[in-house]
């Protein structure tokens, strides 16, 4: 794996991203093909497609949701953990004045420029991706979803 910045952070899953989706998406592409082609016959290749069409979507969405809530939370906790450790201060008094994108960039700073990008990005109002391109000593998140 190469190492993680900016450039270099989205994840990928192979079996969704690379497998399950593209056969799907193919799959839902031939039986629309199929339909138009097949004129009277149409019908159960639309009905066809309409399933492969259903089966992307709730694939998409379940996966998606469920592990993105989690994550979002483990997120908040190990911030609280982290700037409480290294101001002795609780997270909660200044998380209000930040917005949950705001916090999820902030996890990758390292601990030496966290507290004071905290303070930057409340006080400037910066963007989540400001946040990240503002980071110096990029702390790589491998476990993410």
């Amino acid at each position: 794996m190469t190492q993680q910045d900016y450039k270099h952070h989205i994840r990928y899953y192979a079996p969704h991203h690379f497998v399950f989706y593209p056969l799907a998406s193919i799959g839902l592409g031939y039986c629309m093909y199929a339909a138009c082609t097949y004129g009277e016959h149409s019908a159960p290749w639309y009905a066809l497609g309409g399933i492969f069409f259903l089966l992307l979507a709730l694939a998409f969405m379940l996966r998606q949701h469920y592990a993105l809530i989690l994550q979002n939370r483990i997120i908040k906790l190990e911030m609280r953990f982290r700037y409480h450790i290294l101001t002795h201060r609780r997270f909660e008094t200044v998380e209000k004045q930040l917005s949950d994108k705001q916090i999820y960039a902030l996890r990758f700073a390292s601990d030496n420029e966290l507290v004071a990008l905290v303070q930057r990005a409340i006080t400037e109002k910066l963007p989540p991706d400001l946040i990240k391109q503002a980071i110096k000593d990029w702390q790589e998140d491998d476990m993410r979803v």
